[in-house]
């Protein structure tokens, strides 16, 4: 196995040598039973395969095999033509195979040849030929998706690296099949154009070369040249058989045999009744029942052992599930998911159903992506997933938003009204709704029905729907408290994320040399903690390469930060084509201020105490 590549090198090497040296008759038997070998060796490796990529090689190999056959046709034409006996195996398949006679021979030899060309190649080639371009054109959308599971989460790189490269080599496997099948179909061709030669030719060198008569010489040369090509045709068309194999298990889990007994024989009811329909066609019909019916009572046999099988395994994977959950119920670990807590959990009662789900009408799910998108760019990074659920305890009307498992802040919802808010140009008091505070700023507002809707709007109240008075609540809620969603799982993605895109060398850098990811963390959570956006993350971390070997006191980090992030504090509350409005201090205030400027690593910082009045 060592010197494998010399080895199959020198083969290759010594089939052209055969196409041009005469090799003698014991070679030649040698040479076709290993011929024979190899044809049922592929065959059989082709049936135990469970995937077309665990045998890739077998495109070359195709080629190989059909540069081997056509090295022995030759050999054994230029043995028939010029001695009259190509040895021992030939002569077997001429007499004893075909029986003696070369009608029955011809006969059986010409089937061979249609079954294999027209049958069996032609569909190969044609499966061939449709997946590999069903392959080439599924290639785009398999690769999103295998970005899309990477980018979630599902898979590592390394694991889409190796799901790409499965892609890439089905495609090409059956780009290569789609040729090698010609190899198959080219080579059957071949074989009927030697067969037809052998005779022609050998039928004319016995009458002159050899002065036979014309019965002996046809006799002769068509028996070896029928049994020739029956030497040939069988490896062929198991080398076909195998293509065909190959081609056509697309969705396999296990080798050829294990599926066909898995999938035909799977269903004993299916085998009684074809077992009563074979009974009954011996008694209705002139076949009889002894030949009928051993076969019927041996397959219902089958077919009750099938069923008696199955029906134990399912009772011992059910005694399996159930001593499972015995013992899963007596381990500590069984508990720990009741210990989990989620970022995020909105509950709500039944009523709110039809606004969170998608098939009663509510569009609340669409409504929280698109807060997530807005927040990601408000924030700087993308919160984590709401979880949803209904709480049979909440009123019908209610829900919670939680933050890390505490309710931070709850509402009620009227989901058959709107939400009728005075902003305060209201001129008519004739319209009738349910008192109600606005769930977010907790304006006086009223819940109205579709009756009253429209008198609503004519006197000047601002019409809300149930969805978006939900969606401006969560959004407020979650933007509120979006430095306590920012975890080490969101940092070190933030972190990745730049380090992938732009900033490798920045983030190398700093971390963990300068500062540690809970270092980075806590920093950024104080920015957000200010309602200040960390999307401007190159900058951040620009300042903080800078000044981080002077200090790691957050704190002060945090402020250094913030004076460089500057324009962007200015810019958020500047009203778009108007003047910044701003807070001014009185001239004493300001110089005590100044007095109580402390300078530390080269920056000024603000020395005062705290004040309590």
């Amino acid at each position: 196995m060592k010197r494998s590549d010399l080895i199959v090198m020198a083969s290759i090497l010594g089939m052209v040598v055969m196409i041009v040296i005469p090799i003698n008759r014991t070679l030649l038997d040698i040479l076709l039973i290993i011929n024979l070998f190899l044809s049922m060796s592929i065959l059989l490796v082709a049936m135990n395969t469970t995937k077309p990529l665990e045998f890739s090689i077998f495109p070359s190999l195709l080629l190989v095999t059909t540069l081997f056959r056509l090295a022995l046709n030759l050999s054994s034409t230029r043995l028939i033509l010029t001695q009259g006996n190509a040895g021992q195996v030939i002569q077997t398949f001429g007499h004893f195979v075909i029986g003696g006679n070369v009608v029955i021979g011809l006969i059986v030899f010409i089937i061979i040849a249609v079954v294999q060309f027209i049958v069996i190649t032609k569909g190969s080639e044609r499966v061939a030929e449709v997946a590999a371009r069903f392959t080439l054109d599924a290639m785009p959308g398999k690769q999103i998706s295998i970005d899309a599971d990477l980018n979630s989460g599902l898979i590592n790189e390394q694991e889409a690296r190796a799901r790409r490269q499965e892609i890439e080599g089905e495609a090409d496997f059956y780009g290569a099949m789609d040729g090698a099948s010609k190899f198959v179909r080219g080579d059957a061709i071949a074989t009927l154009f030697i067969v037809v030669i052998n005779i022609i030719g050998g039928f004319i060198i016995g009458m002159v070369g050899s002065h036979m008569s014309w019965q002996t010489a046809a006799q002769t040369y068509t028996t070896l040249s029928i049994g020739d090509a029956l030497v040939d045709q069988i490896p062929a068309l198991l080398l076909s058989t195998a293509t065909g194999l190959i081609v056509t298990r697309a969705a396999s889990t296990g080798n050829f045999g294990s599926d066909i007994v898995g999938q035909v024989f799977a269903y004993p009811r299916t085998i009684f009744i074809v077992s009563g329909a074979i009974a009954a066609l011996g008694v209705i019909t002139p076949i009889g029942v002894f030949r009928t019916w051993p076969v019927a009572i041996g397959f219902g046999i089958l077919g009750w052992n099938i069923r008696r099988t199955a029906q134990a395994v399912t009772r011992k994977q059910e005694d399996e599930v159930k001593r499972q959950k015995v013992e899963d119920t007596k381990r500590p670990e069984s508990l720990m998911p009741l210990l989990r807590v989620d970022p995020i959990e909105f509950e709500f009662g039944f009523s709110l159903i039809p606004l969170v789900d998608n098939k009663q009408g509510g569009d609340f799910l669409n409504r929280m992506s698109s807060i997530r998108k807005q927040l990601a760019l408000e924030l700087g990074y993308l919160i984590p997933v709401v979880k949803m659920q209904d709480n049979p305890k909440l009123a019908s009307d209610a829900y919670l938003i939680k933050i890390n498992g505490v309710a931070v802040a709850e509402g009620t919802i009227m989901p058959r009204h709107w939400l009728a808010m005075n902003a305060g140009n209201v001129t008519d008091d004739t319209v009738v709704g349910i008192p109600t505070k606005e769930p977010t700023f907790g304006a006086s507002a009223l819940w109205v029905s579709n009756d009253m809707r429209s008198v609503a709007e004519e006197a000047g109240y601002t019409i809300i729907d149930p969805t978006t008075v939900l969606a401006t609540h969560m959004k407020h809620v979650l933007k509120s408290h979006g430095h306590e969603l920012l975890g080490r799982k969101e940092t070190k993605a933030l972190l990745d994320n730049l380090k992938e895109v732009s900033a490798s060398s920045l983030v190398d850098d700093l971390i963990p040399s300068l500062l540690s990811i809970a270092q980075v963390q806590r920093i950024l959570i104080n920015l957000l903690s200010e309602r200040i956006s960390i999307r401007s993350l190159n900058l951040i971390l620009e300042i903080l390469a800078i000044h981080a070997e002077n200090t790691k006191d957050i704190d002060v980090l945090t402020e250094l930060v913030r004076q460089g992030l500057s324009r962007q504090i200015c810019n958020q509350f500047r009203v778009p084509n108007g003047p910044l409005r701003v807070v001014t201090l009185s001239p004493s205030v300001e110089g005590e201020l100044d007095g109580s400027l402390v300078e530390k690593n080269g920056n000024l910082f603000v020395g005062l105490n705290a004040v309590r009045g």
